[in-house]
């Protein structure tokens, strides 16, 4: 519904957040509109909408909340993270270079790498929490900075603020995939990056049941040139599925609150155990980037990855799981264990991997929001049938 925005925290924007409800009916949720087309009233004149994959009032409404939440100009709603992510790197041209973090994710390095290549879009990899090395990647053709922190999988943290002032010193466009932390506990917009993305697939959804992507700008110029390639390329959301997250968005406060108080938890007890050999928790005091990502973050988020002593197995592991699922994604209320060596990093070549220390050993857990005492108990559970 039209109306001003009496709230100030993001609780309640993500709830009210957007456009919100209906002005015809008085629902307090954005209708479902399952059209393709729109009838004309004559030549050249219309209600705002003419086609679907241009524009539709279901998708609006998410992408109106998604810019709201993250501080933008725009929003824009995609058919996947991945989708999302190609829009993005689609407005590069031929001779120019991305920059990414020495650890992302690897389907964002395999688009760079297997797709975006064959049209002379090129990449560098590059430690974005070293800003002396970043700043050495930046060459003449470098066009943007491809950043994500916490970094997947390592969890490694890069001052977004810091980042944005070398890139924009340059000339260059900071695009940050926040898709760890969602806006509800860090916003990159206001951190001085150009482009945020996201996965809503992960915590934006949050029920591990739709595929989706978004992107939120900071200019007009941006959020322009993102609506042409959007449209153009037909990658949107479907009207549903933009439905669904809006309903997903409305929990997320409750939900990451949740997720982050069993995250710390779990960490610490992790630290405390004696076949864990590592861990990797932005949250932990101990972690080298605590006091970067306690500047620009409201905590350490639910994603924690560890390596085990020598003499316990990772497969193993995994195989004595019961309520933990092994499953590739994460964000879900259930909580997820994947082998990033070989789920969601295997398009990146084992050299990087190990070079970025990916190690075959790496586990990484999505903490949900069951009890804390009944995720603990089936991850020590698991621990303790690894052992060989």
């Amino acid at each position: 519904m039209s109306k001003s925005k009496p709230y100030r925290n993001i609780r309640s924007a993500v709830i009210h957040g957007g456009i919100y409800g209906d002005e015809q009916t008085g629902a307090v949720n954005t209708p479902v509109y399952l059209t393709s087309t729109y009838q004309q009233e004559s030549l050249g004149q219309h209600k705002g909408w003419e086609y679907s994959r241009t524009g539709n009032p279901t998708r609006a409404a998410l992408e109106s909340l998604i810019a709201e939440l993250e501080g933008g100009t725009a929003g824009f709603a995609f058919a996947s993270g991945m989708a999302a992510t190609t829009a993005a790197l689609s407005l590069f041209a031929s001779g120019d270079r991305i920059v990414i973090s020495n650890n992302v994710y690897g389907g964002t390095f395999r688009v760079l790498d297997k797709v975006f290549k064959n049209f002379q879009i090129n990449y560098t990899i590059a430690d974005s929490s070293d800003l002396d090395a970043l700043e050495t990647a930046l060459t003449p053709e470098v066009k943007a900075i491809l950043i994500e922190s916490p970094a997947n999988p390592l969890l490694t943290i890069t001052d977004i603020a810091a980042v944005a002032e070398l890139a924009h010193a340059r000339g260059i466009l900071l695009i940050v995939d926040n898709t760890f932390m969602t806006p509800y506990l860090q916003r990159p917009l206001e951190l001085g990056a150009d482009i945020v993305l996201h996965s809503a697939t992960k915590y934006l959804g949050g029920h591990s049941d739709v595929i989706a992507g978004l992107i939120a700008v900071k200019s007009a110029e941006l959020a322009e040139r993102l609506h042409f390639i959007q449209n153009a390329t037909g990658g949107i959301l479907q009207p549903l599925d933009s439905f669904l997250l809006i309903r997903s968005i409305k929990t997320l406060g409750v939900r990451m609150d949740r997720h982050v108080e069993n995250a710390e938890q779990l960490a610490a007890a992790l630290c405390g155990h004696q076949a864990v050999r590592k861990v990797h928790y932005p949250g932990l005091t101990t972690a080298p980037g605590y006091e970067v990502n306690r500047k620009q973050a409201a905590n350490g988020g639910a994603m924690i990855t560890f390596e085990l002593q020598e003499g316990y197995d990772a497969g193993r592991f995994f195989s004595g799981l019961r309520m933990v699922a092994l499953a590739e994604s994460l964000g879900g209320v259930e909580s997820l264990a994947c082998h990033p060596a070989s789920m969601t990093h295997a398009s990146i070549p084992k050299e990087i991997r190990k070079q970025v220390g990916i190690s075959d050993e790496l586990i990484r857990l999505s903490v949900g929001i069951e009890d804390i005492n009944d995720i603990t108990a089936d991850i020590s559970a698991a621990i303790e049938a690894a052992q060989l």
